[in-house]
């Protein structure tokens, strides 16, 4: 089955084509970060409008991509939430409208789930059961995965998320929006040993997350320091960035531990970063688990994980009727 998936929960206009929920026809992703760059965030009104001009176009480009007809398309997948109302309402409309148009099921996908389906688009994706760390600007979970419609979440943030402390932090630092590559650029110049933060670990039976203790603690220090001959922010950004993929490498492999599963997964924009990724390896090896990564493509928001995910919820026939709507929040 090919499936046309549409991404639009919050700041990126994306559509995909894939086959059979396992290879990617084609992935067109439309940013919006020139936009929201000068407000050191998204700001959704404007997010909505860009989303409106861009959807047409995006779906237009995948379908060339993949020199693909429209007909070709055998039912069309879109991101139902968690995310910007706004946003969300403009890539689930327009699905919903083709999809009625085209006389093809539609199916409405959690954001979330999607994240994790993007390791299904690997050439080497986990068995299953296996654990899952979803770690992104507006979420940061841990999942137990059984199968691709299966996974019961294990912990989440009580608070900021990894990649929202990250964006918060960099404010702070005055480097711009988005904060996680520009910390993760500057971090790699730095000692993370020069400035050491608390780790955040919480109850130690605990497998949720806190990260607003640290964005505070970096407040503080750059209140008390950044006037200091000694104080470099390459340091600071080291340091920040060590103390938050310490805990999210620690709590995950402690999961999998609970879990007794052999296989761990990354998911999310943040998992992307590079040392993140470095140091995942580097403590799942010495534990003995196995670590699958979706390349950097699929760490951000994309509509080929969206497909994905839709390919397996139409397939045993999860369809959405045609007065579904959004939601905003995980549920």
């Amino acid at each position: 089955m090919i499936v046309l998936g549409i991404e639009s929960s919050c700041d990126e206009t994306a559509a995909a084509l894939v086959r059979d929920g396992r290879e990617i026809l084609a992935s067109v992703v439309a940013s919006q970060d020139e936009v929201h760059y000068r407000y050191g965030g998204v700001v959704p009104e404007l997010a909505s409008r860009r989303h409106m001009e861009a959807i047409t176009p995006v779906v237009a480009e995948a379908l060339d991509r993949a020199a693909l007809p429209l007909s070709a398309v055998e039912g069309v997948a879109a991101t139902q939430g968690p995310g910007l109302i706004g946003s969300l309402l403009v890539g689930f409309s327009f699905a919903k409208a083709l999809a009625f148009a085209r006389g093809i099921p539609c199916a409405g996908v959690n954001h979330l789930d999607a994240h994790v389906h993007a390791l299904y688009l690997t050439p080497d994706p986990p068995g299953f059961p296996f654990v899952c760390l979803l770690v992104s600007g507006g979420h940061t979970g841990l999942y137990h995965v059984t199968s691709p419609r299966d996974l019961a979440l294990m912990g989440q943030t009580r608070d900021d998320a990894a990649g929202e402390a990250f964006d918060k932090v960099a404010k702070m630092m005055g480097l711009g929006y988005p904060g996680g590559a520009v910390i993760e650029r500057l971090a790699a110049e730095g000692d993370p040993e020069r400035v050491r933060f608390t780790r955040a670990y919480l109850a130690a039976e605990s497998f949720d997350f806190s990260f607003s203790g640290i964005k505070t603690a970096v407040g503080r220090h750059l209140a008390a320091h950044r006037n200091d001959p000694g104080c470099r922010m390459a340091d600071v950004a080291a340091g920040f960035q060590e103390a938050v993929v310490e805990v999210l490498v620690r709590k995950l492999l402690r999961a999998a531990a609970v879990r007794k599963v052999a296989h761990v997964g990354l998911a999310g924009g943040v998992a992307a970063n590079r040392r993140l990724r470095e140091l995942l390896a580097a403590a799942a090896g010495r534990e003995g688990f196995s670590v699958h990564l979706p390349p950097a493509a699929l760490c951000g928001d994309n509509a080929a994980m969206v497909a994905a995910a839709g390919h397996h919820l139409l397939a045993v026939g999860r369809h959405i009727g045609w007065d579904a709507d959004v939601f905003s929040r995980h549920r």
